[in-house]
């Protein structure tokens, strides 16, 4: 809203210190700080951008599969002890001392220290692990894998240069097996 004065026939918009000029006989500039006056008055802007229909823009939302999983990380500083279970994707490159279970994928960072049965969807090895890794998936041991226990898995990639020491049950029927014998008892 402006204020209005009404002089001869037309319409001039002014503000509070306009009307002051005037007074005074000077000729009205326009105020050098858009802030409010030092009157009593309140200062009212003559092109308000409030007085007008705001627009607003949405950017389009994406849901693709790569944008909907969670990857949680626990970082080179985190220790725990006790059993581990999480959904999606974790990536750990940190210690844990216990189990580590899960319906999703997990990471085991170069830095890592895992002591204690993996049992999840499937296994990306870059770290050490001393003990048995059963994966309903793929169990894939990098360079810098060292291995110390026994795997089941629906498939096994192992690069050059890893360590593995254990014994190996690999394809479908390996990993039913596997989940007959380790299944929950209610």
């Amino acid at each position: 809203m402006s204020r209005c004065r009404i002089s001869d026939t037309s319409v001039q918009q002014t503000t509070p210190h306009a009307v002051l000029k005037q007074i005074i006989g000077q000729k009205p500039q326009p105020p050098s700080d858009p802030g409010p006056p030092a009157s009593a008055e309140p200062y009212i802007a003559q092109d308000s951008t409030y007085d007008q229909p705001r627009r607003t823009a949405t950017a389009p939302v994406r849901t693709s599969s790569a944008m909907s999983t969670n990857k949680n990380i626990l970082s080179s500083d985190v220790e725990i002890k006790g059993s581990l279970k999480f959904s999606n994707d974790l990536i750990i490159d940190g210690k844990i001392e216990g189990e580590v279970t899960s319906d999703g994928s997990l990471t085991v960072g170069e830095n890592a220290f895992v002591q204690g049965e993996i049992r999840t969807k499937s296994v990306v090895l870059f770290g050490r692990v001393q003990g048995n890794i059963t994966v309903s998936e793929r169990c894939e041991l990098k360079s810098s894998a060292v291995l110390e226990g026994d795997v089941v898995a629906g498939t096994l990639a192992i690069e050059e240069g890893a360590t593995f020491m254990g014994k190996s049950s690999v394809g479908k029927s390996a990993v039913a097996a596997a989940n007959k014998v380790k299944s929950p008892v209610a």
